[in-house]
């Protein structure tokens, strides 16, 4: 199957069982904090290596238009696709745990950013938004739910979404040098 071709009969589902398990953990512990890591190298211009765990090398760089090589998504496209994933995990989990069989899930994401900063060192002569001040998801979804169970679906699981809540909130940011 090519990349972007769905499958006729349903997505492949995630474990049911140890999705319970997930469930259950959550409950009898729902105070539990789990700390992310991730460690960014830069390599040059605008190109980054970020380490995740033992996993091969996550790049960004910058398109050729923000000065950059082009090898990679940049850190705003980065967010759109953390976002989007999210969502479809989100969205997917869901449908395992209400016996809902997903046959295809996309998303596709916009978001709209006021680039004229340049990062502080370009036209800083107005309070001008920084980052996104919209993003967009559509999402294609054909399972074997109706409309409004589809549409609870999805808005549980954008509620639940922790980098949904990550961008509706406000968070501790601490930035310091070593």
């Amino acid at each position: 199957m090519k990349v972007g071709q769905t499958s006729c009969t349903r997505l492949e589902p995630i474990d049911k069982k140890g999705l319970e398990e997930l469930i259950k953990n959550g409950k009898a512990n729902p105070n539990a904090i789990k700390t992310l890591k991730c460690k960014t190298v830069a390599e040059g211009r605008f190109r980054h290596s970020n380490y995740i765990r033992n996993l091969p090398a996550y790049i960004v760089d910058e398109p050729p238009t923000l000065l950059g090589d082009d090898t990679a998504p940049n850190p705003s496209e980065a967010l759109l696709a953390a976002l989007g994933s999210c969502l479809a995990v989100g969205i997917h989990a869901n449908a395992i745990a209400n016996n809902i069989v997903i046959t295809k899930l996309e998303l596709e994401l916009e978001g709209d950013l006021n680039i004229t900063a340049v990062w502080g060192t370009g036209d800083l002569s107005k309070d001008k938004p920084l980052g996104f001040t919209d993003i967009r998801v559509k999402i294609n979804i054909e399972s074997n739910a109706d409309k409004e169970t589809t549409d609870n679906l999805i808005a549980h699981a954008t509620k639940y979404s922790p980098v949904a809540n990550t961008i509706l909130r406000a968070v501790n940011l601490s930035v310091k040098a070593g």
